[in-house]
């Protein structure tokens, strides 16, 4: 009597299928070796897939036949594709279980492989399944390609957003807190310049993250979180963006922006943070002579006393005593406190340059449509040079494909230059409340709370020159508060033209008529 090993295969998607069961197959199989009077030496159970023979109980299969060569002669199973779904890898693995002397068969397709013309039914039987799998497979590519293009996101939804369906069953993601508030101040962070990704991905997984920070990185690249879906290049249609259905975190100016820091557009200015109390500005301050980073340490006194010092690591010499430089700087900040009961003076000196600067910041709305009105003129030339017949087709989609990147960038500014005077009092009333607050902070807050307050006030490291600090440039709202400072003096009462005539002062001095420009400067939270 012949003696055969049982093939009892199912993969996860077919469990619910007719047929499929493994205790049907186990039935069947069985009943066929009682009616043909073959012993049913053993039964493998398979719950994998039939894509490749790369499947744990497959292996343990071969491993059997070939510690047990020429106890079993046939490896029974169902139907060919409960053996394979691959053609290919069919017929070499048919070849190597005849090299062991086992003979493969389908009990519900039989096929006597001795005879050649069988081996073309046998093609049959293995392409069919295949067929079916990359149908099936092309199918979900389709559905899941129209989808992106409609703005429906496909897959599990990314930290910030959550899964969730409508009342008919359809599905979409909608924002998820507090992980929607983390990943908009970390995209908020980088945009800033003050910290690198490591830094900004640390401060992220401590508010509540747990993704790694390989994911975040590709978290941070993806539009998705702007309002906009990548659909791939697939055979001749580019690559290119989609406006998205679910709520953005972001705006499309914050995602290039950072877009841009993560590419090196622009200089990231990363302040190394340290634990010394007396040493605040380490960091912040340029050696006078050589411009280097002053660097901080203390030393021992002859009477045992810690004296803290900044110094230059360079050979030119620079020392300063902290504590002269500290005070020097807690000198600097009773400069830049807006002075009590003149609020209102404040915000309307710097409400009016703004306006006077948002004016001109229309012009600079014209002249953004006007470079893309001439992207759009530029693709419409290459496209007629096409048809020309002295342009080909494959520069044109490059052409095309760059313009449209081009436009996107401009587009995505022009919200915040229409948006540029609205609720620009309400928006001063509460810097300005913040700056009084930092320079309480500084005084009395932590190391982190100082460090983070100079970082905000003064983007650019400060100089001492044995007296005072100076900067190549404060924040607007510092240099503003300043020169305002300076020009009220003892005055009280302001003509409309002597009024007129200091706002035009702040504008040349330096104002941002972007929604950044008076946001909240620092929190004092």
């Amino acid at each position: 009597m012949k003696v055969a090993n049982l093939y009892v295969r199912v993969s996860t998607d077919e469990q619910a299928e007719k047929g499929y069961s493994q205790r049907n197959q186990e039935e069947v199989l069985r009943r066929y070796c009682e009616l043909k009077y073959i012993i049913v030496n053993k039964v493998y159970y398979e719950d994998h897939s039939a894509k490749t023979f790369n499947r744990p109980v497959w292996k343990k299969l071969l491993v059997d036949f070939r510690k047990n060569k020429g106890q079993a002669k046939l490896l029974l199973f169902t139907k060919w594709d409960r053996f394979s779904r691959n053609t290919g890898d069919a017929y070499y693995m048919i070849n190597l279980l005849r090299r062991f002397g086992v003979e493969p068969q389908a009990i519900e397709q039989p096929l006597d492989l001795d005879v050649p013309e069988n081996k073309m039914m046998l093609a049959f039987y293995l392409a069919s399944p295949e067929v079916e799998n990359d149908r099936r497979s092309l199918n979900i590519f389709h559905g899941t390609r129209r989808a992106k293009k409609e703005g429906r996101w496909v897959s599990t939804a990314p930290v910030g957003y959550a899964n969730k369906s409508y009342e008919n069953g359809r599905k979409y993601i909608a924002p998820n807190e507090p992980q929607a508030t983390i990943m908009k101040e970390a995209f908020q962070d980088i945009a800033s310049g003050k910290y690198n990704v490591s830094q900004v991905y640390n401060l992220a997984k401590a508010k509540g993250i747990t993704c790694k920070l390989n994911n975040f990185w590709n978290l941070i690249r993806n539009p998705m979180y702007c309002g906009k879906l990548l659909v791939q290049a697939y055979k001749d249609e580019e690559e290119h963006l989609v406006a998205a259905l679910h709520e953005p975190l972001i705006t499309e100016a914050l995602f290039y922006r950072v877009q841009d820091m993560l590419d090196g557009k622009k200089k990231k200015m990363v302040s190394k943070v340290v634990s010394l109390d007396l040493l605040p500005l380490r960091g912040y301050l340029n050696c006078p002579k050589c411009t280097r980073k002053l660097s901080g340490s203390s030393s021992k006194g002859q009477s045992g006393l810690h004296y803290h010092y900044y110094h230059c690591s360079s050979s030119c010499g620079v020392r300063h005593k902290a504590e002269v430089v500290n005070s020097a700087f807690m000198d600097e900040m009773d400069t830049i406190t807006p002075r009590a009961g003149y609020e209102d003076f404040y915000v309307k000196v710097i409400g009016k340059a703004y306006k006077m600067k948002a004016a001109g910041a229309q012009d600079e709305s014209k002249e953004i449509m006007k470079q893309i009105t001439a992207l759009y003129a530029k693709v419409t030339n290459a496209r007629d040079l096409v048809l020309s017949g002295d342009f080909e087709k494959g520069d044109y989609l490059a052409v095309k494909a760059d313009c449209e990147k081009q436009i996107a960038v401009l587009e995505s500014y022009l919200p915040e230059i229409s948006d540029a005077t609205r609720n620009i009092d309400q928006m001063l009333t509460k810097s300005f409340s913040n700056l009084s607050k930092a320079v309480f902070s500084y005084k009395n807050g932590d190391m982190e709370k100082k460090r983070s307050i100079v970082s905000s006030l003064y983007p650019a490291r400060l100089v001492f020159d044995g007296i005072k600090h100076r900067t190549p440039r404060e924040s607007d709202m510092v240099h503003n508060t300043l020169l305002i400072n300076k020009a009220l003096g003892t005055k009280k009462n302001w003509t409309s033209a002597e009024l007129q005539h200091l706002s035009s002062m702040v504008v040349s001095a330096g104002i941002e008529p972007a929604t950044q420009g008076f946001s909240v400067l620092c929190s004092t939270d």
